[in-house]
């Protein structure tokens, strides 16, 4: 200001100079001090007094450490007085989950001083500083064919590198990890060829650079449905060796909130800045920007829904969904990743079970107790956004998640039967498992008291964020650039018993509520569910969606000559229709296309048929370069699956792979997949004449060189 007011003296006419030099010292403070005042009252909120948002950060740097923070793991340690680190390799939440829950019950039983990391926000070639008096954990779980989660692949590629260095130089031979004191669990499916490869090689890489491993490598299996037991057989013997070890006390485990939780009674749900399910700042500001990702989704339209079963029992649909002016690329074989919303019904059950109804709308800031503890959506909210839009409330239920709530059940012998259950497997099956039980329907089943000792917190903490659900896009992007296409069948799984049960499908039922809004119907109600389908705010009305494409590497040959062989029965045949529809677009356009072969199955073409009138228009495209081979389930009493049609054609699959085509199989992967690669092996051994041995070489062969690809789900 001082420098401003010798500028105007100087430059100003000459009476200014005047009055300015009339001015004693106390008028001149006066002066100074209101234009001070006045200068900050106009740039308040603008260059100062600017509300802080502590979510946005967290979307600013989708790919890496965000800005200002340090990316030198030990340093965020000693930074924050912690000495065990949980890192995690997650594709879905479920390691994240594990890895969160790991941490709790290293401070709570042991006074460990925890923190969890996500493994995409560190470097790693310090580790070899990594201090003796420190543990690391590494949760891990292998995605698709053996390949790193997203945010592991940095860390995967260095430390399984050949040339790996570390900054005190020198590589695997000087045992440079020597201090590293490290546990591991990893998560896999054992229909998958490569079961738990990711835990398995970060493992044999850290141990070969001198890490020292306590106690033995754990292995959860969801392929077998046996993750969670899988994961709690295996941390009570980790957690007895690590107190060896590391020369630790168990003390008797108390909950301890990792996030404080403030009720604002002095803020409208209606304040522009209040998060009612906007997923970051920049949608709660009514802005869409890109990049457009697992942390930022697109709001885009849907611009055709339809029914494509012709049965009244069950759904199965097919959208169009609108990416132009997103800049959201995508190709041939990718995944679209849709954003869910809970059901009202599973909402309203969960709110009313811990006796928050009658303050659903009440306004809630949410803070990390710990320096290190993320918050996990975006605040201040209301207790019904968080539910609504953020927290897996129909997820499964863990033993651990139901014996940490027994001190909060409303009476004696709900606490004991809490107990129970989450002490003794058999009876946590039986009553649990079996029954596919939400935590809010099982909370009614023990006690139908309202349970309003519940923390908050402890749901936030032991309750998954609401994930996004992957689908293999059904459509070609060189037919439609900006168009991506879905087809979905709506789950629904009927549980017998003394209380049936049945289980909707999150997403796939929210999807048809959009198609039925989209249809006329005014009140969506699908399956006696109701959604919020405008969104917050009404920001998705007109029929919107929350999307974001995952790149796969489920991708037909650059070269569209190769041959192809597909197998896909029942919603499997989504990405083969993009991949059909694109080789028909090239052949239209004058290229030479191989041969086409699909393998399509289905109950009756009467009712489940798929895209059947599309594929007379694709032949008619491509002539005698496609052929489709059908199995029907139902249509007789002689079952026929698509393996059997496989077997049929052997000579003709055997005659295109020896002229180097691809095969491709979607679809399930614990029967179907296995039993197809199975058959598969066994062509190749009959019509080459070689032992079944041999055959199944040929076809492992066959997936290492991306001749054989998979798109599967258990």
């Amino acid at each position: 200001m001082y420098g401003q007011g010798t500028i105007i003296a100087n430059f100003e006419s000459r009476p200014s100079v005047f009055i300015m030099a009339q001015l004693d010292t106390l008028d001149l403070l006066v002066l100074v001090a209101l234009l001070i005042g006045t200068a900050a009252y106009f740039t308040k909120g603008t260059y100062w007094g600017v509300p802080k948002d502590p979510y946005a950060a967290a979307f600013t740097g989708a790919n890496g450490a965000k800005a200002g923070k340090t990316r030198n793991i030990l340093e965020k340690m000693d930074e924050t007085g912690k000495n065990t680190v949980v890192f995690y390799a997650s594709q879905t939440g479920t390691a994240e989950d594990y890895a969160s829950r790991l941490a709790k019950e290293g401070s709570s039983r042991f006074g460990l001083k925890t923190m969890v990391a996500d493994l995409e926000d560190y470097d790693y070639e310090n580790l070899d500083t990594f201090p003796p008096d420190k543990v690391a954990m590494f949760v891990l779980a292998t995605y698709g064919e053996g390949e790193p989660t997203d945010n592991a692949v940095d860390f995967y590629e260095f430390i399984t590198g050949e040339d790996v260095s570390f900054s005190g130089g020198g590589g695997a031979e000087s045992q440079p990890l020597s201090d590293l004191k490290f546990v591991a669990f990893g998560l896999g499916n054992n229909t998958y060829e490569h079961y738990n490869a990711l835990v398995r090689r970060v493992n044999t890489a850290l141990i070969k650079l001198g890490a020292r491993r306590i106690s033995a490598a754990g292995e959860g299996d969801d392929g077998a449905g046996t993750m969670e037991e899988d994961f709690l057989a295996w941390k009570e013997p980790m957690w007895s060796e690590l107190a060896d070890t590391m020369k630790l006390e168990e003390r008797e485990a108390v909950y301890e909130p990792i996030f404080g939780i403030t009720e604002r009674e002095d803020i409208s749900p209606d304040t522009n800045d209040v998060y009612l399910g906007e997923p970051n700042k920049n949608h709660l500001e009514g802005t869409q920007r890109g990049p457009f990702n697992s942390h930022n989704p697109y709001i885009a339209p849907i611009v055709e829904s339809r029914e494509v079963f012709t049965v009244n029992d069950r759904n199965c649909l097919h959208m169009e969904i609108d990416l132009s002016g997103s800049n959201l690329p995508y190709q041939t074989g990718d995944h679209v990743a849709v954003w869910p919303t809970n059901a009202g019904r599973e909402v309203d059950r969960f709110l009313n079970i811990l006796g928050l109804s009658d303050r659903r709308h009440m306004v809630i800031s949410v803070k990390g107790l710990d320096p290190t503890a993320r918050v996990p959506f975006p605040t201040p909210t209301t207790y019904d956004a968080a539910i609504r839009y953020h927290m897996e409330i129909c997820g499964p239920v863990s033993r651990q998640f139901v014996a940490s709530l027994a001190p909060f059940a409303p009476d004696e012998a709900s606490k004991a039967e809490m107990a129970r259950l989450g002490d003794d497997k058999d009876y946590f099956k039986e009553k649990v498992s079996d029954q596919y039980l939400n935590i809010a329907q099982l909370l009614e089943r023990v006690c139908e008291t309202k349970w309003t000792t519940v923390p908050f917190s402890i749901m936030m903490e032991s309750i998954q964020k609401l994930q996004p659900r992957y689908y293999s896009i059904s459509s070609s992007s060189l037919v439609q650039k900006t168009k991506i296409s879905i087809t979905a069948v709506v789950e629904e799984v009927r549980i017998a018993g003394p209380k049936p049960n049945i289980v909707k499908g999150v997403t796939t039922n929210y999807l048809l509520a959009l198609k039925q809004k989209q249809h006329g119907e005014p009140d969506p109600d699908p399956h006696g569910l109701t959604y919020a389908i405008t969104g917050p705010r009404n920001k998705y009305d007109g029929c919107h969606v929350p999307v974001h494409v995952r790149h796969s590497n489920f991708k037909l040959p650059s070269d569209p000559a190769k041959p192809v062989i597909m197998v896909g029965p029942g919603s499997g045949v989504a990405p083969f229709r993009g991949f059909v529809q694109e080789r028909a677009a090239q052949s239209k356009a004058g290229e030479k296309v191989g041969k086409t072969i699909l393998f399509y199955g289905c109950r009756k073409p009467s009712e489940d048929f798929l895209y059947r009138d599309e594929w007379g228009m694709y032949k008619q495209a491509l002539g005698d370069s496609f052929e489709l081979f059908t199995a029907f389930s139902r249509e007789t009493s002689q079952k026929v699956y698509v393996q059997q049609r496989l077997a049929e054609q052997a000579s003709l699959v055997n005659e295109l792979l020896q002229q180097k085509g691809n095969f491709y199989v979607c679809g399930d992967a614990s029967n179907m997949a296995r039993e197809v690669h199975a058959m598969l092996g066994q062509i190749v051994a009959e019509q080459r004449g070689l032992s079944v041995e041999k055959g199944e070489e040929i076809v492992k062969s066959m997936r290492s060189s991306n001749q054989y690809q998979e798109d599967v789900w258990s």
